[in-house]
């Protein structure tokens, strides 16, 4: 691609945290390492129910002042309300500026050149290019082509890259399952956030044996239909663009009828999933059985 292009992401929103106690108290509560981060980097990471299932997910932006958090607009709002159940005594200051600065994702040779605002990496996958929080007024100027949303995300489901809302419930799903292991949206190694305890035992003594996968027909696949092995359901779609989507299932399953030979349906059509995702759980399952 000879141009960068721009998507505006009107679904989201975001938060912010400002205070001497910012950096301390986003790092204490989310899954991702924020320690060291340097103004302008940005971490994506997820704040999780003490039982270790994904309430919230946000890229996390370091400015001067503490922190601007990239979330999903309709769950803002309610972000706003956990942090403050959280906050006791930190010293900080959180608000939604959701009708201040809006969001857009932009990828092709060179990041965009912003006079006002933050540009950065998608932490996720380098191949999605940047992600930008501007002011609401400057939305219209962008440098760079714009073009409609659905190419972003037909994108990142190219990409395998997935979304709560989208491809997952929010509140109902662990952070393995959505891939924060393989996204950077988790640190085993920094110590306790809210539900660490669960996600470190999947990630040191269970087989995940349920993750989001891509997923691909000999046509339109359609969100929301059922993934079956026969009769059996085994997932869902999600998102999709075109013959692609991304489909939170059984990978266990999925393997099993795959060395047995048996399709995969979602409607009316023939799926193939992700062989890499296949003989990654392949491997993971051999690793463990073979572990004392």
């Amino acid at each position: 691609m000879s141009t960068t292009v721009v998507a505006l992401l009107p679904d989201r929103g975001v938060v912010s945290l400002s205070g001497t106690d910012a950096a301390d108290f986003l790092d204490n509560i989310v899954t991702n390492d924020l320690s060291g981060i340097r103004v302008g980097e940005a971490r994506f990471a997820g704040l999780l129910t003490p039982q270790g299932k994904i309430l919230f997910e946000f890229f996390a932006l370091r400015t001067e002042e503490g922190f601007l958090l990239d979330t999903r607009a309709d769950r803002a709002a309610d972000l706003l309300k956990r942090l403050t159940m959280y906050k006791l005594r930190a010293k900080i200051t959180l608000a939604d500026v959701s009708p201040d600065y809006g969001v857009a994702a932009a990828w092709g040779p060179e990041a965009p050149s912003i006079e006002d605002g933050w540009c950065y990496a998608d932490p996720r996958n380098a191949d999605l290019g940047w992600r930008l929080i501007v002011p609401r007024a400057k939305l219209k100027s962008l440098p760079g082509q714009v073009v409609p949303e659905a190419l972003y995300h037909e994108r990142r489901v190219a990409l395998g890259v997935a979304e709560g809302g989208f491809d997952y419930a929010l509140g109902d799903t662990f952070p393995h399952e959505a891939n924060y292991d393989r996204l950077h949206g988790v640190s085993f190694t920094k110590g306790c956030f809210v539900g660490q305890e669960v996600v470190a035992r999947m990630q040191n003594k269970t087989v995940v044996r349920k993750r989001v996968t891509l997923v691909t027909g000999p046509e339109p696949l359609t969100t929301g239909a059922e993934i079956k092995i026969g009769a059996a359901v085994i997932g869902t779609v999600g998102s999709v663009a075109g013959p692609h989507g991304l489909a939170l299932l059984r990978i266990d399953r999925a393997a099993e009828a795959a060395d047995k030979g048996e399709p995969l349906t979602a409607g009316a059509a023939t799926i193939v999933v992700d062989t890499a995702a296949l003989d990654r759980y392949r491997a993971s399952a051999a690793a463990r059985a073979s572990a004392p």
